[in-house]
């Protein structure tokens, strides 16, 4: 790292990367996507997805973690959002370092087009992860559950159609609670959230009849109050 001079004496610029806990559900469960480290620190072990900001190159944070995201995972268009900065002498290494961490959610269909390698982990119980990675982990799984019980952000691991059903199991996957049908669904009708497709229809194995499909309305809702 290169010193530099100010008024308050030397001193070294830090490292400056962003980390994303990209999560997704496998099996109804909460998963945080992983990739092996190419290089040292730690080579070969599974790590959030993340990388140096490139200032030459990236015009903020978000174009870094899209740049990212396309580079490790093979992956584009998947919905981030900022989750805070982690920072201090002691989580890297390499000396002294701040990276800015993002969530970002996608369904489950879309790793299927993702880049090999990548490992999935139950974000509860990621394994013992580098850097402080679980501490970054466990901050955004802490956040979607608290913003999922109040916003339309749980729909971000659907399909772009899903039925209510398929809504409810996610939210109650995410959140980690049971829910009564009939208020989430009272809930989800209140706010307009959503649009049902006009004549599309999925059939599933635990209901009878076709289930309605819907879309998202917008792209995050907030609730007036906790589901």
């Amino acid at each position: 790292m290169t010193a530099r001079t100010s008024s308050d004496g030397d001193f070294d610029r830090p490292i400056l990367t962003v980390d994303v806990v990209l999560m997704t559900l496998l099996e109804g469960h909460l998963s945080v996507v992983l990739a092996p480290r190419a290089i040292d620190p730690f080579k070969g072990k599974p790590a959030l997805l993340g990388g140096y900001v490139r200032v030459n190159s990236d015009a903020d944070a978000d174009a870094t973690v899209a740049r990212v995201l396309s580079e490790k995972a093979k992956l584009k268009e998947v919905y981030v959002e900022q989750l805070r900065t982690f920072s201090g002498r002691k989580r890297d290494p390499r000396g002294w370092s701040a990276s800015i961490a993002y969530i970002a959610l996608l369904p489950l269909e879309r790793l299927e087009q993702a880049a090999a390698g990548l490992v999935l982990k139950p974000a509860d119980n990621p394994g013992n992860l580098p850097f402080d990675h679980n501490a970054i982990v466990g901050a955004a799984r802490d956040r979607l559950r608290t913003k999922g019980a109040y916003s339309t952000l749980p729909a971000r691991l659907l399909p772009p159609t899903f039925t209510l059903p398929e809504m409810q199991q996610v939210y109650e996957a995410v959140i980690g609670e049971r829910l009564d049908q009939s208020s989430f669904r009272r809930k989800i009708a209140e706010l307009g959230a959503l649009e049902p497709i006009p004549g599309e229809t999925r059939r599933s194995v635990t209901v009878r009849r076709p289930a309605q499909l819907y879309r998202l309305a917008a792209p995050i809702t907030l609730f007036d109050k906790r589901l």
